[in-house]
This record gives structure tokens, C-alpha cells and sequence, in this order.
């Protein structure tokens, strides 16, 4: 019998979304183990928000299965909605009310005690998310990033087991977004589960522990970074030797060397175009000391991980 912790926090199974003659999503399947910091990415139209409209029960699929801590979202919405933190992106504020009245009212709503027990509560949201000072303050006064703060601190009032986060770095400083990423790593080490979508993978690979790259609807990778990287077929990378004395050609040894697509002498450097694993950039730093080339420096530079996703964007538009 399994423990409830080997149960995924989130389990997609043949998920279909269609709108009319289009279809969003393509038959995801998808699982997410509790505690993780799980990404979304890919391009505007790649099925993100569709997908997260079907968790958080607002949407009904075309067909598929979504089962969210143990709780068939499509069979038993309350209970999921009882599991579930959604926070849309741009989600409005009310102008009419001031940041603790504003989650005091959704704390009552979410039967989280008396009034003294949802102010408390409310506090404590506002701490995790660095708006204390803002307590008394009107909502519809924040900045875009504070907005996005304030709301992430909403859907954090019910200690749901699964946040789903469209989009929440949107307008976010970079102070704004390293407080949200500590934020976001301290609810997944109390046993949360944070799925978050965005279209910039570089915030992804900074918040998150695992990802996967939709497009047009499909999943096409899932893992750590640099599993997705390999799985997208973009682990080429560009080594550049600097030796301690100028060559002026590159050595035929290192053409022929197993991985090096192409080297030149570029402004007295070796610079390679490199395929290779891991394992065959050791072994070429290996054997470059064991053939006595004395280097000053020896470094790689792999693809940025916007590069990567533009790439994912240009082959789906050809496809």
C-alpha cells in the first residue's frame, strides 16, 4: 500500500482543451511529486493558462483526468477548490478596500475563524510576502509588483497543498522577484506544491526545481533545466581555450577530438563548437594538460535559456 507522499501532488492524464476549431491542449500528461517547485513554460499560445484554467476547476476539458492531492478536480470541485490556491495573472484588486480588510475578507470566506483569527492570519500572509508596511494601505494604490504580491498573499491564506501561480513575477523588481522565490522554496519546505507558469524560462530556472517547455498545446520536455535542455536537443555548447602562448593555428588533434564540431583561432583563443556530453569535455580537458597545452583559462558558454526558447517558438511556427 503507498504512503500518501508517493501520491503526486499533481496528476494530468490525456488532457484535451479545445475551443471551437482550435485545440489548446494536446493530450498532456503530466506528474508533479508534493514539495516541488514545479515550472510551466513556453510561448504566448502554448496552452499555459488553458491548462491551468482546467486545475483550478474553472475550465471544463474536452477530456482528460486531473487529480490534485489525491482529489479528482473534474469529479469534485469544492473539495478541489478546498486543496487549491489559484492566482490568475493580473489578477484585479478592489478599489474600495485596504490590504489587510482585503484579505481579512477573503480569510472569512475561506472559514478560517472568528474575525480575530482571520486578522491573524491575514498578518501572517502579508509578512510571508513582504507587504506588512502596507497593511493600511488602499489596493488599488500599489505598484503592478506590489498588486502581484498582495494577491499571491490571497491565495496563500488557506495553506493550499497546490498553488497554481499564472504568471506571478510579472512586473516584478528583481529584489521583488528574489523575495518571491524564497517565498515560494519556504512553502514548498512545509510540503506544498507550487506549479507556476511563465513565458521567460531564465525566472523558471531561478525558482524552480523542475520544469517542463509546452508548445502549441503539446509537452514537449519535462525535468531539472538541463534534462529539458538535452530533451530539446540543445546541449551544444562553445568552448573557449585561452593558452598561455599565442597559437596561430589550432592544433589538428583537437579538429579530430571526439565533440568538436568546429575550432578556429579567434583573437589568439581556440574557440570550439563542442556536441559532446559531460564526459567528452573532461576527457578533451584531459587530454589537452596530458598533450602539454598550457592554458590560462578554459570556459564554455551553452545556449541562454531564452535562446533555447525562442528556438521552441520558431520550430512550432514552421511545424
Amino acid at each position: 500500500m503507498s504512503s500518501s507522499h508517493e501520491i503526486p501532488a499533481i496528476d494530468i492524464r490525456d488532457l484535451r482543451v479545445d475551443y471551437e476549431h482550435f485545440t489548446a491542449v494536446h493530450d498532456l500528461t503530466l506528474k508533479v511529486p508534493a514539495g516541488e517547485v514545479f515550472g510551466l513554460v513556453g510561448p504566448n499560445g502554448a496552452g499555459k493558462t488553458s491548462t491551468f484554467k482546467v486545475l483550478a476547476s474553472l475550465m471544463q476539458p474536452t477530456y482528460g483526468e486531473v487529480v490534485l492531492s489525491g482529489v479528482d478536480v473534474l469529479e469534485d470541485k469544492e473539495a478541489a477548490r478546498r486543496v487549491i490556491g489559484y492566482m490568475p495573472d493580473l489578477a484585479p484588486v478592489p478599489r474600495d478596500l485596504k490590504c489587510g480588510e482585503f484579505l481579512r475578507f477573503y480569510a472569512r470566506a475561506h472559514g478560517l475563524g472568528n474575525a480575530k483569527q482571520c486578522a491573524e492570519r491575514a498578518d501572517e500572509c502579508l509578512e510571508e510576502v513582504a507587504l506588512t508596511d502596507h497593511k493600511n494601505h488602499w489596493c488599488h494604490k500599489l505598484s503592478r509588483g506590489q498588486t502581484q504580491r498582495l494577491v499571491l498573499a490571497k491565495t496563500m491564506l488557506h495553506s493550499p497543498k497546490v498553488l497554481i501561480l499564472d504568471e506571478p513575477a510579472s512586473g516584478l523588481d528583481p529584489l521583488a522577484r528574489r523575495e518571491l522565490r524564497s517565498t515560494l522554496r519556504k512553502l514548498a519546505s512545509q510540503g506544498a506544491t507550487i506549479f507556476i507558469s511563465s513565458h521567460i524560462l531564465t525566472e523558471l530556472a531561478e525558482m524552480c526545481t523542475s520544469i517542463c517547455v509546452m508548445s502549441r498545446g503539446k509537452l514537449l520536455a519535462s525535468g531539472t533545466v538541463d534534462q529539458v535542455r538535452q530533451q530539446l536537443g540543445d546541449d551544444s555548447r562553445s568552448i573557449t581555450v585561452v593558452p598561455l602562448h599565442v597559437l596561430t593555428t589550432v592544433p589538428d588533434w583537437i579538429r579530430q577530438f571526439d565533440g568538436v564540431a568546429d575550432a578556429r583561432i579567434d583573437s589568439g583563443s581556440i574557440s570550439l563548437d563542442f556536441l559532446g556530453d559531460e564526459e567528452a569535455q573532461a576527457n578533451l580537458l584531459e587530454e589537452m594538460i596530458r598533450r602539454g597545452l598550457r592554458m590560462r583559462s578554459f570556459t564554455e558558454k551553452r545556449s541562454s535559456y531564452e535562446e533555447i526558447l525562442i528556438g521552441v517558438a520558431e520550430r512550432s511556427r514552421l511545424s
